[in-house]
């Protein structure tokens, strides 16, 4: 027989940026892991060095980074630490990133603009990933930005089924923000019953960024209680128009459920004063103190990060996690 054979077994190391150290630690405690350990500073002038502190070579690696605000420090940071697991010759790189940076510019609405999800997904090829993780991509067809394996994982079970604990006793109706995002709202309606379906018709100024017009409610909301629902929220203008309409229309009480709390001022002070009855939202994203609030859920994702972490290292099937629904 030709060739060398092996007795050994693979390793899987996770290791995370600064951006959000909590999540990575709760991900590390579901695998039964520690994370690796990792030297990170900045330089006087911004740049940013980072060296992990034991041996990688031969490892399954995945490298865990969120991107709050500043967005393009993590994402830079990011890409330094995957290029120094490819450098440190790392068998197999996984990125995984909860909130996806520039996932909103992923088409060009006018000439001359870029498409910077793409540009973002290139970035992350080049430094050196073999596949990448993401929660609720803003849109699907990102991952036809990239040439390798793109697990795109879904929040909805945890957040459904959070809603159906607490309030699947009442009269309710899933209610979409905009039209884009009927087809998410079909899946918690079915999730939580077969239960009623409403969207809000808005329109947007592409010259006027985080602003949009709550035009009417499209289905039946009157004496119900909405679930309004969304992939994620900035400054949550669009949001909070919507939960006016919605009370305008005879809504009940509004919760609001997200999975990306980016929470741009002042998005806070706006969800605090909406007269909500709940926001939910997942930590795909960490919450500063300062902008937390009364009336705020944060449920964790890390046991779907971390059984997704598991099913790419055993080679097992993401999609499965989700009945196929992708």
């Amino acid at each position: 027989m030709s060739g060398i054979v092996t007795t050994g077994e693979k390793r899987l190391v996770l290791a995370t940026g600064r951006a959000h150290p909590v999540l990575a630690q709760e991900v590390a405690e579901e695998l039964g892991v520690e994370v690796l350990p990792m030297d990170a500073w900045d330089f006087a002038n911004g740049e940013i060095y980072v060296r992990y502190g034991e041996s990688v070579r031969g490892t399954d690696a995945f490298v865990l980074q969120s991107h709050p605000a500043p967005i393009n420090t993590w994402l830079m940071e990011h890409l330094i630490m995957i290029d120094a697991l490819k450098r440190a010759s790392a068998k197999r790189i996984t990125a995984i990133a909860p909130s996806f940076p520039y996932a909103r510019q992923d088409k060009k609405h006018r000439g001359r603009e870029p498409i910077s999800a793409r540009l973002v997904a290139d970035l992350y090829e080049t430094a050196g990933v073999d596949r990448m993780i993401s929660v609720d991509l803003h849109a699907p067809q990102v991952q036809g930005y990239f040439a390798r394996p793109v697990d795109h994982l879904m929040a909805l079970p945890i957040l459904a089924d959070y809603v159906s604990t607490q309030y699947g006793q009442e009269d309710i109706a899933v209610v979409s923000p905009d039209a884009g995002r009927i087809r998410v709202a079909e899946q918690w309606a079915k999730r939580l019953g077969g239960v009623g379906l409403a969207f809000i018709h808005k329109s947007r100024d592409p010259k006027r960024p985080n602003q949009a017009v709550a035009k009417r409610v499209i289905g039946e909301v009157s004496g119900k209680t909405c679930i309004l629902v969304d992939d994620m929220i900035d400054t949550a203008g669009t949001i909070v128009q919507a939960v006016e309409a919605l009370k305008t229309h005879g809504a009940n009480s509004v919760v609001v459920a997200t999975t990306h709390p980016i929470f741009s001022d002042p998005a806070s002070e706006r969800l605090r004063t909406a007269g909500l009855r709940e926001v939910i939202c997942t930590n795909t994203l960490p919450i500063p103190p300062e902008k937390q609030f009364e009336g705020l859920t944060q449920l964790s994702i890390a046991p779907l990060i971390a059984r997704a972490i598991r099913a790419v290292f055993d080679d097992g099937s993401v999609t499965s996690l989700f009945d196929g629904e992708v």
